[in-house]
């Protein structure tokens, strides 16, 4: 069964790379913790919790407008293949997945909306977890399309609130507003001019926290970080979105001055980095996804200082995400082990860059004849 022929492109609205800044932030995304008063939530919560809440999660989006068209799957009834590839859309979690056993619990679903870049978990460490993921630095869009499906959901759903301490929630962290605002952010400057070290203390110093590609518990692959608030309580879902915006607006102005400092002062060094990750990814035939990311880097910076002519970004966001394991199984219709996933990559990223027309400066020299 191909589940994923219903809804092709969900969660790849990111890739076109339409949003502000997206050169340096590639997406934001907003998510809202919820729970359900009357059901028991996180560890405590048992099979008929899980259970009950799906049901009324599955009459809100029968009766719901603007939930009209949409998508809902228990992942224990998709294919293993599916659920991966949902995870590598960012659209569900590895607690959803079922962590390492691989194996979703009963109730585990998840929320496609029919019209909006809008997803619910169910039953996650929550009951709930809204989120909206957009191209570029677009956090207020994010919170206002997240925050109206919260809304909705509310005059359906008990929402389990204090009256001192907001929004319950399984983990501590979370209470309050619930909100976990985070861009994701390509800093190869900063790492290069070595201030990365400073950036990151000043972020923890002002609540901000980051994380790796994937996420709480990955580690930084490519020059990726995801950037988030730290925390949830005390201040209003505004204050904290607002917040994280200024904050990521400064970081992007040190990794755009890094950028240039690169361009001035080891414009050489920069240039050799850049055609050698090209060239790397362009004629491989064997690339593992790690490999392939910090390859990736060097080229995304390459395009961002005009040094690779003619190279999308949205070519390089595409090659991110159809890369990974399960969506190139998905290409080639099979299970793909390790060595043979690693040469399909490969001739992936080869016959994407070999669309683009990048020109070297060798090249354009001769085209001028003598």
């Amino acid at each position: 069964m191909d589940e994923l022929s219903a809804i092709p492109d969900f969660g790849l609205g990111w890739l076109d790379a339409s949003g502000p800044s997206s050169e340096i932030v590639l997406s934001t995304r907003v998510r809202l913790a919820r729970n359900l008063q009357g059901h028991a939530f996180g560890p405590r919560a048992r099979v008929n919790d899980r259970e009950a809440v799906l049901a009324q999660v599955r009459g809100v989006v029968e009766k719901s407008s603007r939930l009209s068209g949409s998508t809902l799957w228990e992942l224990g009834t998709v294919t293993t293949r599916t659920r991966r590839i949902l995870l590598e859309r960012r659209l569900v979690s590895e607690d959803l997945m079922g962590g390492e056993k691989g194996t979703p619990h009963r109730a585990a679903a998840v929320l496609l909306s029919g019209s909006d870049p809008l997803s619910v978990m169910v039953n996650e460490e929550d009951h709930l977890r809204l989120q909206s993921l957009l191209s570029g630095l677009r956090l207020r869009d994010a919170w206002s399309l997240v925050d109206s499906l919260d809304e909705e959901l509310g005059t359906d759903l008990p929402l389990a609130y204090h009256h001192e301490f907001g929004f319950l929630t399984s983990c501590p962290t979370n209470v309050g507003t619930g909100l976990r605002a985070s861009v994701l952010m390509h800093l190869p400057g900063l790492v290069l001019t070595k201030e990365i070290g400073q950036v990151l203390k000043g972020l923890n110093q002002v609540g901000i926290t980051f994380r790796g590609l994937y996420g709480e518990g990955s580690e930084v692959v490519g020059n990726f970080f995801q950037v988030s608030n730290q925390t949830t309580l005390g201040k209003s879902e505004e204050d904290l979105v607002d917040h994280l915006d200024q904050i990521v607006r400064q970081v992007i102005q040190y990794e755009e001055q890094a950028r240039q400092v690169l361009l001035k002062e080891a414009a050489a060094v920069t240039e050799d980095k850049v055609w050698r990750a090209y060239g790397l990814l362009r004629y491989a035939r064997s690339l593992s996804f790690e490999e392939m990311i910090n390859l990736l880097s060097g080229v995304r910076l390459g395009s961002s200082l005009k040094l690779l002519p003619n190279l999308r970004v949205y070519t390089l966001n595409k090659i991110m995400i159809y890369s990974q394991p399960a969506h190139l199984e998905q290409a080639a219709g099979r299970d793909l082990p390790p060595p043979e996933c690693d040469a399909h990559r490969a001739s992936f990223v080869r016959r994407i860059l070999s669309k683009e027309g990048v020109v070297t400066s060798d090249e354009e020299s001769n085209s001028e004849g003598p």
